[in-house]
Protein backbone atom coordinates (compact mmCIF):
# COMPACT_ATOMS: atom_id res chain seq x y z
CA UNK A 1 0.00 0.00 0.00
CA UNK A 2 1.58 3.40 -0.89
CA UNK A 3 1.43 5.31 2.10
CA UNK A 4 -0.39 8.51 2.68
CA UNK A 5 0.36 12.22 3.91
CA UNK A 6 -0.62 13.29 6.80
CA UNK A 7 -2.93 16.31 6.69
CA UNK A 8 -1.63 19.25 7.25
CA UNK A 9 -3.99 21.21 9.10
CA UNK A 10 -2.40 25.05 8.31
CA UNK A 11 -4.05 24.61 4.50
CA UNK A 12 -7.15 23.74 2.82
CA UNK A 13 -7.27 20.52 0.53
CA UNK A 14 -8.55 22.16 -2.03
CA UNK A 15 -5.38 24.91 -2.08
CA UNK A 16 -3.36 21.70 -3.87
CA UNK A 17 -6.21 19.37 -4.64
CA UNK A 18 -4.54 16.92 -7.19
CA UNK A 19 -2.15 16.32 -4.15
CA UNK A 20 -4.76 16.28 -1.53
CA UNK A 21 -6.51 13.30 -4.37
CA UNK A 22 -3.27 11.80 -4.92
CA UNK A 23 -2.85 11.66 -1.02
CA UNK A 24 -5.89 10.65 0.09
CA UNK A 25 -8.56 8.77 -1.67
CA UNK A 26 -6.92 8.08 -4.86
CA UNK A 27 -3.49 6.97 -3.30
CA UNK A 28 -4.07 3.62 -5.03
CA UNK A 29 -3.58 5.39 -8.55
CA UNK A 30 -0.87 7.08 -7.25
CA UNK A 31 2.50 7.13 -9.00
CA UNK A 32 4.68 8.38 -6.22
CA UNK A 33 8.41 9.74 -5.41
CA UNK A 34 8.76 11.09 -1.80
CA UNK A 35 6.27 14.48 -2.01
CA UNK A 36 5.80 14.33 -5.51
CA UNK A 37 2.93 12.01 -7.19
CA UNK A 38 1.25 11.54 -10.48
CA UNK A 39 -1.40 9.85 -12.02
CA UNK A 40 -1.02 7.49 -14.98
CA UNK A 41 -0.88 9.02 -18.08
CA UNK A 42 -3.97 7.56 -19.47
CA UNK A 43 -5.97 8.79 -16.67
CA UNK A 44 -5.11 12.41 -16.07
CA UNK A 45 -2.01 14.17 -16.97
CA UNK A 46 -1.18 15.69 -14.04
CA UNK A 47 1.63 15.74 -11.11
CA UNK A 48 1.51 17.22 -8.11
CA UNK A 49 4.24 18.73 -5.41
CA UNK A 50 3.25 18.12 -1.24
CA UNK A 51 4.93 21.61 -1.37
CA UNK A 52 5.70 23.36 -4.21
CA UNK A 53 7.95 25.69 -1.76
CA UNK A 54 10.08 22.53 -0.98
CA UNK A 55 13.00 21.73 -3.16
CA UNK A 56 13.12 18.55 -2.10
CA UNK A 57 9.48 17.89 -4.06
CA UNK A 58 10.99 19.58 -6.72
CA UNK A 59 13.40 17.01 -6.59
CA UNK A 60 11.40 13.91 -6.14
CA UNK A 61 8.96 14.84 -9.31
CA UNK A 62 12.09 14.84 -11.40
CA UNK A 63 12.93 11.25 -9.97
CA UNK A 64 9.15 10.57 -10.81
CA UNK A 65 8.95 11.84 -14.36
CA UNK A 66 12.30 11.48 -15.58
CA UNK A 67 14.88 13.82 -17.25
CA UNK A 68 13.25 16.04 -20.25
CA UNK A 69 9.96 15.29 -19.33
CA UNK A 70 7.15 17.53 -19.53
CA UNK A 71 4.47 17.54 -17.01
CA UNK A 72 1.42 19.39 -15.83
CA UNK A 73 0.71 20.50 -12.71
CA UNK A 74 -1.68 22.82 -10.69
CA UNK A 75 -1.04 25.38 -8.42
CA UNK A 76 2.83 26.71 -9.14
CA UNK A 77 3.75 29.80 -9.40
CA UNK A 78 7.71 29.24 -10.33
CA UNK A 79 9.76 26.49 -10.96
CA UNK A 80 12.86 26.01 -9.76
CA UNK A 81 16.39 26.58 -11.82
CA UNK A 82 17.07 23.99 -14.23
CA UNK A 83 13.41 23.18 -15.11
CA UNK A 84 11.73 24.98 -17.97
CA UNK A 85 8.45 26.17 -18.28
CA UNK A 86 6.82 25.10 -21.78
CA UNK A 87 2.93 26.08 -21.69
CA UNK A 88 0.33 26.83 -18.93
CA UNK A 89 -2.89 28.74 -18.27
CA UNK A 90 -5.26 30.39 -15.60
CA UNK A 91 -7.97 28.47 -14.16
CA UNK A 92 -10.70 29.24 -11.57
CA UNK A 93 -12.00 26.48 -8.56
CA UNK A 94 -15.91 26.70 -7.66
CA UNK A 95 -17.42 25.05 -5.06
CA UNK A 96 -20.70 24.14 -4.04
CA UNK A 97 -22.61 26.58 -2.36
CA UNK A 98 -26.18 26.19 -3.09
CA UNK A 99 -26.57 24.01 -5.92
CA UNK A 100 -30.04 21.79 -6.09
CA UNK A 101 -28.78 18.46 -6.31
CA UNK A 102 -31.29 15.85 -7.53
CA UNK A 103 -31.37 12.72 -9.85
CA UNK A 104 -31.48 12.95 -13.54
CA UNK A 105 -33.81 9.42 -14.40
CA UNK A 106 -32.90 10.09 -18.37
CA UNK A 107 -29.21 9.52 -17.26
CA UNK A 108 -27.15 6.42 -17.43
CA UNK A 109 -24.37 4.95 -15.69
CA UNK A 110 -21.23 5.27 -17.86
CA UNK A 111 -18.26 2.62 -17.46
CA UNK A 112 -15.11 1.06 -20.06
CA UNK A 113 -17.67 -0.22 -22.32
CA UNK A 114 -18.78 3.20 -23.13
CA UNK A 115 -14.87 4.82 -23.50
CA UNK A 116 -15.25 5.02 -27.17
CA UNK A 117 -18.48 7.00 -27.16
CA UNK A 118 -17.30 9.05 -24.39
CA UNK A 119 -13.51 10.00 -26.20
CA UNK A 120 -15.90 10.47 -29.39
CA UNK A 121 -18.26 12.85 -27.40
CA UNK A 122 -15.16 14.67 -26.05
CA UNK A 123 -13.46 14.96 -29.26
CA UNK A 124 -16.66 17.30 -30.60
CA UNK A 125 -16.91 18.78 -27.56
CA UNK A 126 -13.15 19.70 -26.06
CA UNK A 127 -14.43 19.95 -22.51
CA UNK A 128 -10.95 19.47 -20.57
CA UNK A 129 -9.06 16.56 -20.28
CA UNK A 130 -10.63 13.16 -20.49
CA UNK A 131 -8.45 10.06 -21.28
CA UNK A 132 -8.80 6.60 -21.94
CA UNK A 133 -8.78 5.69 -18.04
CA UNK A 134 -10.23 8.55 -16.90
CA UNK A 135 -13.62 7.33 -16.12
CA UNK A 136 -11.69 4.71 -13.47
CA UNK A 137 -11.86 7.86 -11.25
CA UNK A 138 -15.22 8.08 -10.54
CA UNK A 139 -19.11 7.57 -11.39
CA UNK A 140 -19.87 9.45 -14.86
CA UNK A 141 -23.30 9.49 -15.90
CA UNK A 142 -24.61 10.18 -19.59
CA UNK A 143 -27.48 10.79 -21.89
CA UNK A 144 -28.16 8.42 -24.91
CA UNK A 145 -30.53 10.08 -28.13
CA UNK A 146 -31.04 7.31 -30.31
CA UNK A 147 -28.60 5.39 -29.13
CA UNK A 148 -25.61 8.10 -29.47
CA UNK A 149 -24.03 9.68 -26.14
CA UNK A 150 -24.79 13.37 -26.39
CA UNK A 151 -24.05 14.87 -22.99
CA UNK A 152 -22.16 13.62 -20.24
CA UNK A 153 -20.56 14.76 -16.40
CA UNK A 154 -18.61 13.14 -14.19
CA UNK A 155 -16.12 12.63 -11.05
CA UNK A 156 -12.54 13.21 -11.12
CA UNK A 157 -10.41 14.76 -8.16
CA UNK A 158 -11.45 13.29 -4.80
CA UNK A 159 -9.46 15.64 -2.06
CA UNK A 160 -10.89 14.41 1.03
CA UNK A 161 -14.57 15.66 1.69
CA UNK A 162 -14.67 17.13 -2.08
CA UNK A 163 -15.81 15.74 -5.40
CA UNK A 164 -14.50 17.42 -9.09
CA UNK A 165 -17.17 17.09 -11.35
CA UNK A 166 -15.73 17.48 -14.78
CA UNK A 167 -16.25 16.70 -18.25
CA UNK A 168 -19.38 18.29 -18.56
CA UNK A 169 -20.35 18.46 -22.32
CA UNK A 170 -23.23 18.53 -24.63
CA UNK A 171 -23.20 17.82 -28.16
CA UNK A 172 -23.69 21.09 -30.18
CA UNK A 173 -26.38 19.68 -31.83
CA UNK A 174 -28.46 19.03 -28.53
CA UNK A 175 -27.45 22.03 -26.59
CA UNK A 176 -29.95 24.63 -25.17
CA UNK A 177 -32.06 21.72 -23.21
CA UNK A 178 -30.40 21.62 -20.01
CA UNK A 179 -28.65 18.12 -20.29
CA UNK A 180 -25.78 19.45 -18.63
CA UNK A 181 -27.23 21.18 -15.58
CA UNK A 182 -29.43 18.25 -15.17
CA UNK A 183 -26.37 15.51 -15.36
CA UNK A 184 -24.07 18.23 -12.57
CA UNK A 185 -26.78 17.91 -10.41
CA UNK A 186 -27.16 14.42 -10.79
CA UNK A 187 -23.90 13.83 -10.65
CA UNK A 188 -23.81 16.02 -7.15
CA UNK A 189 -26.16 14.01 -6.06
CA UNK A 190 -23.85 10.91 -5.73
CA UNK A 191 -21.48 13.10 -4.33
CA UNK A 192 -23.76 14.08 -1.67
CA UNK A 193 -24.67 10.79 -0.84
CA UNK A 194 -21.45 9.65 0.20
CA UNK A 195 -20.97 12.81 2.44
CA UNK A 196 -18.65 14.79 -0.06
CA UNK A 197 -18.88 18.47 -1.29
CA UNK A 198 -19.08 19.20 -5.03
CA UNK A 199 -16.42 21.37 -6.69
CA UNK A 200 -15.54 22.08 -10.27
CA UNK A 201 -12.73 23.96 -12.38
CA UNK A 202 -12.54 25.41 -15.05
CA UNK A 203 -10.76 27.36 -17.48
CA UNK A 204 -10.67 30.95 -16.50
CA UNK A 205 -11.41 32.18 -20.37
CA UNK A 206 -14.72 30.21 -20.14
CA UNK A 207 -17.17 32.60 -19.10
CA UNK A 208 -20.13 31.00 -20.64
CA UNK A 209 -19.26 28.15 -18.22
CA UNK A 210 -18.16 29.81 -15.10
CA UNK A 211 -21.55 31.81 -15.22
CA UNK A 212 -23.87 28.50 -15.63
CA UNK A 213 -21.69 26.88 -12.61
CA UNK A 214 -22.44 30.14 -10.39
CA UNK A 215 -26.28 30.51 -11.79
CA UNK A 216 -26.66 27.26 -10.66
CA UNK A 217 -25.51 27.25 -6.88
CA UNK A 218 -21.75 27.47 -7.37
CA UNK A 219 -19.39 30.01 -6.22
CA UNK A 220 -15.84 31.03 -7.12
CA UNK A 221 -13.48 30.67 -4.33
CA UNK A 222 -10.11 30.83 -5.50
CA UNK A 223 -8.07 31.48 -9.09
CA UNK A 224 -5.42 29.40 -9.71
CA UNK A 225 -2.68 28.65 -12.29
CA UNK A 226 -1.44 25.58 -14.37
CA UNK A 227 1.58 25.11 -15.70
CA UNK A 228 3.25 22.51 -18.27
CA UNK A 229 6.63 22.40 -17.56
CA UNK A 230 10.06 20.28 -18.24
CA UNK A 231 12.44 18.38 -16.09
CA UNK A 232 16.16 19.20 -16.27
CA UNK A 233 17.36 17.27 -18.81
CA UNK A 234 20.39 15.50 -16.57
CA UNK A 235 19.82 12.55 -14.35
CA UNK A 236 20.04 14.01 -10.72
CA UNK A 237 21.82 10.48 -9.95
CA UNK A 238 24.24 10.61 -12.91
CA UNK A 239 25.51 14.15 -11.22
CA UNK A 240 26.21 12.41 -7.84
CA UNK A 241 28.42 10.20 -10.00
Amino acid sequence: MIPTAPADPSTHPLDNAVWAALAGPHAPLAQRVGSAARYPADVYAYAALADPADPAAWADLHTLAGPGTTVRIKGVESVPPGWEVVGGGRGVQLIDTALRAEPAPEAVRLGPDDVPDMLDLVARTRPGPFLRRTVELGTYLGIRHRGRLVAMAGERLRPPGWTEISAVCTDPEHRGRGLATRLVRAVAAGIRERGDTPLLHASATNIQAIRLYEAIGFTLRRRTRILQVRTPGTDRAAETL
